[in-house]
């Protein structure tokens, strides 16, 4: 039986200054893709946060072969017709290369008060958003009449560079988001997932597909996934469970949480780990190293020499 064709990416993580230099090094090391996600104000006070696309197209503009991925843009906080210019300018200046990842975040409920948008209204805003988005990619007029965008006859050029459109994944945890992207993705993306229950999440999207009359050919099956990369399984447990305590402002004990949804261990381990998300069903693995700054160089060579070509043996 031949062996799955497996893509990995990594994302970006050594400061805002130092987005091409580290594009251009991942690209070097073989990655297939580079990844930013992205908060407008994480917690209060609020912690360091960029926009995903425009840290992306300084990646594009730095490399020529590598993808960018954003992991992810939140969907909620924009109007369909600027989305889709934003996301269509970097698909053509980089030939390419974009694949847009999607969420409707949540987590920090204090940036949505500072937009001025409902969290609770976040997944209707993103279905939306999907919708005018794929509608104008295109290249025919729009008209659109939702609960919270109305469009008229609005069309954008020029269109994208990748036909029909660059692929979008939607990411998330929850069964809305599954729904999601059944309807309207090309991909799905989500995170802090254990194997069974992406198992179960690839099940769910095929059902829900399935009684929609949608065919699915081409999907993209990625995942989002955390890995700490140490000697010992409980040496990487101890610097995840920090890393993600700190990103996610939790001020409990977190080694519970990357002890079932994070990769963890020595090389071989974490070979080990990685492979059962293969068997579920994943495909793109876009790496997201939970250690601190400095150590995350290691990572990305160690997963780039180590882990990644093993995988794909």
């Amino acid at each position: 039986m031949a062996a799955p064709d497996l893509h990995f990416g990594a994302t970006l993580g050594l400061g805002l200054e130092e987005t091409a230099a580290e594009a251009r090094w991942l690209q070097d090391l073989g990655y297939d893709y580079v990844g930013a996600g992205e908060h407008f104000m994480r917690g209060d006070p609020p912690g360091p946060s960029a926009a995903a696309l425009s840290v992306l197209g300084v990646a594009a503009g730095a490399t020529d072969r590598i993808r960018v991925v954003s992991t992810v843009v939140l969907l909620p906080f924009y109007h369909p017709t600027v989305l889709a210019k934003l996301a269509t300018t970097i698909d053509v200046a980089s030939n390419g290369r974009l694949t847009l990842g999607v969420g409707v975040g949540g987590e920090f409920p204090v940036e949505f008060d500072a937009a001025g948008i409902s969290v609770r209204q976040r997944g209707s805003r993103s279905t939306e958003c999907l919708e005018v988005l794929r509608g104008l990619w295109t290249g025919e007029r729009v008209t659109y009449r939702g609960r919270h965008f109305r469009l008229d006859g609005v069309a954008i050029a020029p269109p994208p560079a990748q036909s029909p459109h660059p692929p979008v994944w939607v990411a998330g945890r929850r069964d809305a988001a599954m729904r999601r992207a059944a309807r309207l993705g090309d991909g799905w993306l989500p995170y802090l997932y254990s194997p069974d229950r992406y198992r179960r999440s690839v099940e769910s999207i095929k059902e829900t597909a399935a009684a929609e009359g949608r065919d699915l050919e081409g999907f993209q099956w990625a995942d989002f996934q955390f890995i700490s990369i140490a000697d010992s399984v409980e040496e990487a447990a101890e610097n995840a469970a920090r890393s993600l305590g700190l990103q996610y402002r939790y001020s409990g004990d977190f080694r519970d949480i990357v002890g079932r949804y994070c990769v963890l261990g020595p090389p071989e381990e974490c070979v080990r780990q990685l492979r059962k998300y293969v068997d579920a069903g994943a495909r793109h693995f876009i790496l997201s190293w939970a250690c601190g700054r400095d150590d995350r160089p290691r990572h990305a060579e160690t997963a780039a020499k180590e882990i990644i070509p093993r995988l794909r043996g």
